[in-house]
């Protein structure tokens, strides 16, 4: 059966606009490309769900694994000296948040027993990071100096309307200003969080409903560039919620799980380092909802957006 059958039909009067896109790499099919985080040489840091894998790959598609974290592995970001902090499970699948060093060495710096999910992340200082707890409905707090975490945010909007439903409640989660925004793709929500003085959490409120984001990565302009996971293709989201669709199926994005920015010249226009043009979205080629023509190859897709600013530090 059709994908287009099963799934609410949510994009189906969105404008499309579609960016010029080209395939740098593809991975063998039933490869889940979780998270990417792009340094500052163009190196592409790429998460293998299911393998525990963070694979490096250059700017013109090739790629060697980085470093191999028993378990399972989901979000990344980077720590200030260009190491890598990276969500999943450990080998007995308790959620852990472990370090990976520049030279590719794995330390694990916490489990946190309590729970359930750990997905995307992203700093919040040099030393703190905010990691979304897919099936718990909620937030942790993690401080990679103090090796500790605490539960920032536990929330409704933050949780699965059906405990049943193995789609992620929290998802993708970056700050843009004072707010923190976080996808809620079970329930089709984007959320937005005011943060506080001391980055204390608000209450979260919709920003946007009927919207089926994994992670997403902003520009300076507050234009957020969503993946939709099981919808195959990409949007960007301006500031007041207007939704166009920027990449489709036929540009390698099936299965698209996760967006980030290039950072060299080469994404920008001539040699202004600070206009940077062009996102990078790896994806999963639909093995969590095959399109018709079944499970596709893994992409890392370039997209072309135009000149928009050079975007947030973790983005």
């Amino acid at each position: 059966m059709e994908t287009s059958v099963l799934l609410p039909p949510i994009y189906a009067n969105t404008p499309i606009d579609l960016a010029p896109a080209k395939i740098i790499t593809s991975f063998p099919v039933n490869t889940f490309l979780e998270n990417l985080a792009i340094a500052s040489d163009g190196t592409i840091f790429v998460t293998n769900h299911e393998a525990g894998e963070v694979v490096r790959v250059t700017p013109d598609g090739n790629r060697q694994i980085h470093a191999l974290v028993p378990g399972k592995v989901s979000g990344l970001a980077f720590n200030v000296d260009g190491s890598l902090v990276v969500t999943g499970w450990n080998a007995d699948s308790v959620p852990t948040v472990s370090l990976v060093t520049t030279d590719g060495a794995v330390e694990t710096l916490l489990t946190i027993s309590e729970a359930i999910f750990l997905n995307g992340i992203t700093p919040i200082s040099d030393t703190q990071y905010l990691a979304a707890d897919s099936y718990r409905g909620a937030i942790w707090l993690i401080d990679i100096e103090q090796r500790c975490s605490i539960l920032w945010l536990e929330h409704p909007l933050l949780a699965r309307s059906n405990w049943e439903n193995v789609i992620p409640a929290a998802n993708g989660l970056k700050r843009f200003g004072n707010f923190l925004y976080v996808s809620n793709t079970e329930q089709m929500l984007l959320l937005r969080i005011r943060l506080g003085m001391a980055n204390e959490p608000s209450e979260p409120e919709i920003f946007l409903e009927q919207t089926n984001i994994d992670d997403f990565a902003f520009d300076v302009e507050g234009n957020l560039y969503g993946a939709t996971h099981i919808y195959n293709s990409v949007v960007k989201i301006t500031p007041d919620g207007s939704t166009t669709i920027i990449a489709q199926a036929e540009e390698g994005v099936i299965g698209s799980t996760a967006v980030a920015f290039g950072q060299t010249h080469s994404d920008a226009f001539g040699n202004v380092f600070d206009e940077l043009t062009a996102i990078y979205v790896v994806t999963n080629g639909g093995m969590f909802l095959p399109p018709p023509t079944g499970i596709v190859a893994a992409n890392i897709v370039r997209i072309e957006v135009g000149k928009v600013g050079y975007p947030l530090r973790g983005e």
